[in-house]
């Protein structure tokens, strides 16, 4: 660890406008305060944001004192730190001004030789964040702003998702939003640690490199002590310079994987600086030995775009990840963790972090290195026309050295991004027609000189990528369906079918998605009764997507029944998410080789609200996110209808591990009253990371016409050893034609040891059956299922997802129950 004096704590928070003092905490922000203290309404309660948001108009200050003991004031080097400040500040120690702050996503530092004493006054005075851009904006041509964001947005290097977006509340707050602290060095300081991999046979190098600056005269030593998961290690010194580096051979390396293909052991890395037999300074690191990277290879398509780890080639599977509230205090290690155990549960092997939000805190990293999740890493620009200037290249700059810095060194970290769907916008849509071409200018010195360049500086292992979506940058068809990463919306925002995703083969799906509204417990949480109509103000400003209810409708009369209540429009606008991104996973999936990657809008909400998200702002996991866990397993089949709701059908089994994997696929046609029309069984054998297709089936020789399609439907099982690894059903009408019977359900709770069982039966087939508590949450070991036979389904919940004692006569009193039957 540095020499510091920690700053964090309970400051004075002064509202000028107000003319009012409170007790604030740093980290924080004004917001949360102002919630704690009673002076703000709750911004996500019915439509409160908007009343709050006008608070951002005004200015705000912290202030605290503090003393500095006699040994850092006559240090070599003594700075005040502020590892993040949102946004626009002024800094004044002792009524002298150190400097101002215009960025959050930079670490700022301001010297104190000279100027600090024993006692001290600090100030931070924060402007209003709306006043700005708005008095930016006056007189700027740039007139471009992405769906519910603020006009001007870009002009601030804030979070942008503060502003608005189509999917998130205008609540531009301000804080010192990270940690505050007096650093200070004597003698000698570590400038920097950079840890390189190399990878040769057996063994793996690293290459530790920690230049040291020594104030005077003296030696100085570094020592680099590297400790393996079993606790064995290696300790390696040398003398401390500017150009300090320290080398330690690793035979027989534990590599870390990416969940669902290996392990994920992590190195310690422990770097001490010693001066006459004492230790200065210390930094600790966990690192994973791996290698990754992207590969971009011509093949007999275009240009392949696929995650290479250790050599091997894999799919990508996960969604996006944004902030995970507009309140940044509300965040938490153990929400974060939470969140992250979740993609894991669901199968997920990566996730990328988009690049309208603000770098997350370490834990969530330390999280994915934990659970073998790569991060795809946007650097933080979405959606926007930047104007360069002196001051705009200094902090962006300045952000992307601390932040790659920062992150550098983690397991998971697998590829960085110069920006979200800005060479798209620039290339394609007309959406940026008639701004200036110097801002197009901009753009190729920002994002394919500035910051391509200074990531390299600092971080030269980890693969880069212009920008998303893009073909190699340069405004080369950044779209191309043939090479690079895509995003694709026509399912969605142009109502195309879901089949519509069948008629592409992208190399790398990294955007594209379905809405759906969250569970009645979420709509609850911010509404009134009266409220719960899905077209009144207040859902509608839950509802950031402009015509998006209407889209949900759209497809729901295109497949379903319209449902009897709010609780089932919600329910069943899950199962077309569900079906969507379903359906173009599989595909993709199949197409193993050429298509490389699904990574699914968006992971997770910052608000409650209607979204694209598989996981709500509470942590309720979505029909979609159960879907996941199935459609991304690493041994799966798939059913492919020739035309949708056609009788012939094309089985796959795909095979994403190392292994060679022997099973039986049993299929059947089956009645609502689980009678057998037809059922074979085959055994398929699948060699490691092979995906093919194993079996044609026309399910039309065993229908009597169409009146009997209303009435039957086919069920794949693979096998394997016995167990059902992967199942699904293929319907031969719409959902809303099928003549479904009400379910009687019996359902029966038992206690084991470390878990609930539940067993649901139905006395008819039952179709995506949901299973929730009402007064508890937790995730099932399943859920969103079919019942196609007498046998029933058997889910679990672990004992751990319930805080508090809970028996399984609770479990069974509080379980409601409920499939498509229901719900109309």
């Amino acid at each position: 660890m540095k020499n510091r004096i920690d700053l964090n704590g309970i400051w004075d928070l002064d509202f000028p406008g107000m003319e009012k003092t409170v007790k604030a905490h740093v980290p924080g922000s004004v917001l949360a305060e102002m919630l704690e203290n009673g002076m703000a309404q709750d911004p996500y309660w019915r439509t409160n944001e908007y009343q709050v948001r006008e608070l951002f108009r005004e200015d705000y200050s912290y202030r605290r004192s503090f003393e500095i003991p006699k040994e850092a004031l006559e240090a070599d080097e003594l700075c005040l730190v502020f590892e993040g400040i949102d946004t626009i500040g002024d800094i004044y120690l002792n009524g002298e001004l150190l400097g101002k702050t215009k960025d959050m996503h930079r670490i700022w530092r301001f010297d104190l030789k000279g100027r600090a004493q024993e006692k001290n006054d600090l100030k931070v005075y924060l402007h209003a964040p709306i006043q700005y851009i708005e008095e930016k904006q006056e007189g700027s041509d740039i007139t471009y702003s992405s769906t519910g964001s603020m006009l001007g947005n870009g002009a601030l290097r804030k979070a942008h998702y503060m502003f608005g977006w189509d999917w998130g509340p205008q609540l531009p707050d301000a804080g010192i939003w990270r940690n505050v602290y007096v650093e200070y060095a004597k003698g000698a300081k570590l400038e920097d640690v950079y840890i390189r991999q190399h990878h040769k046979g057996c063994s793996v190098a690293l290459e530790v490199e920690c230049p040291v600056r020594i104030f005077g005269k003296g030696d100085a030593e570094v020592t680099v002590r590297v400790t393996a998961p079993d606790g064995k290690a290696e300790e390696r010194s040398v003398q401390g310079r500017d150009d300090s580096k320290v080398f330690v051979e690793i035979e027989e390396p534990a590599l870390w994987w990416p969940n669902g293909y290996g392990e994920q052991p992590l190195y310690t890395v422990e770097v001490l600086l010693k001066m006459d037999g004492r230790i200065l300074e210390s930094e600790e690191y966990r690192i994973g030995l791996r290698t990754v990277t992207v590969s971009t290879k011509e093949d007999q398509w275009g240009n392949e775009f696929a995650f290479v780890v250790n050599g091997q080639k894999i799919f990508a599977m996960g969604a996006n990840y944004i902030p995970e509230d507009n309140i940044l205090p509300r965040l938490s290690k153990e929400r974060s963790e939470r969140l992250i155990r979740d993609c894991a549960a669901a199968n997920f092997n990566c996730i990328r972090i988009w690049g309208g939000g603000y770098y997350p805190e370490d834990y969530l990293y330390e999280a994915c290195d934990r659970y073998g999740i790569l991060v795809w890493q946007d650097l933080m620009f979405a959606c926007n026309v930047y104007e360069l200037d002196d001051e705009f290249e200094e902090n962006i700059l300045a952000e992307t050295r601390d932040n790659v810095k920062r992150l550098r060194h983690h397991a998971c970290m697998a590829l960085w991004c110069g920006n979200n769907e800005m060479e798209w916008l620039w290339d394609g849509g007309g959406r940026l027609k008639g701004h200036h071409p110097r801002y197009k200018g901009d753009y190729i010195k920002i994002f394919e000189m500035l910051l391509p360049r200074e990531v390299k500086k600092y971080d030269d292992q980890t693969f880069y990528w212009l920008s998303s979506p893009s073909s190699g940058g340069s405004f080369d068809n950044p779209n191309d369906w043939n090479r690079g990463d895509n995003h694709y919306w026509d399912v969605w925002h142009a109502n195309k079918p879901f089949t519509e995703y069948r008629a592409f083969h992208f190399r790398f799906c990294s955007e594209f998605g379905f809405q759906s509204f969250p569970h009645r417990k979420t709509l609850e949480s911010f509404s009134l009764e009266e409220d719960r109509n899905i077209f009144s103000e207040v859902m509608e400003s839950h509802q950031k997507n402009g015509q998006a209810n209407t889209k949900i409708f759209s497809y729901i009369s295109a497949y379903y029944k319209y449902p009897k209540d709010l609780e089932n429009i919600a329910y069943i606008s899950q199962i077309l998410q569900l079906k969507a991104i379903q359906y173009g996973v599989e595909h993709w999936r199949r197409n193993w080789g050429r298509c490389m990657g699904s990574i699914y809008w968006q992971l997770n909400d910052c608000w409650p609200v209607a979204s694209w998200a598989s996981i709500d702002y509470y942590g309720r996991w979505k029909a979609l996110h159960y879907g996941a866990k199935r459609f991304y397993g690493r041994y799966v089949a798939s059913a492919c209808e020739e035309e949708e709701f056609s009788t012939k059908v094309t089985y796959h089994v795909l095979n994403e591990s190392f292994q060679e994997r022997d099973a039986v696929l049993e299929i059947a046609l089956l009645d609502r009253d689980f009678g057998a029309l037809y059922r074979e069984e085959r055994p398929v054998h699948s060699e490691a990371f092979e995906m093919k297709g194993v079996w044609e089936v026309d399910f039309g020789e065993w229908i009597d016409g169409e009146e009997q399609k209303k009435k039957v439907f086919a069920r794949y099982r693979l096998l394997e050893k016995g167990i059902c690894v992967s199942t699904g059903v293929t319907m031969f009408v719409k959902p809303k034609y099928f003549q479904y019977r009400l379910p009687a359900y019996e359902v029966k709770v038992e206690e084991e040891e470390s878990c609930f069982a539940i067993s649901v039966k139905a006395d008819t087939f039952a179709n995506y059956v949901e299973l929730y508590l009402e007064e508890e949450d937790c995730v099932f070991s399943d859920n969103f299922f079919d019942i196609t036979d007498e046998e029933g389904v058997v889910v679990t919940i672990p004992k751990e997802e319930f805080s508090g004692s809970v028996t399984a006569e609770d479990i069974a009193a509080g379980l409601r129950i409920k499939s498509v039957a229901e719900s109309f």
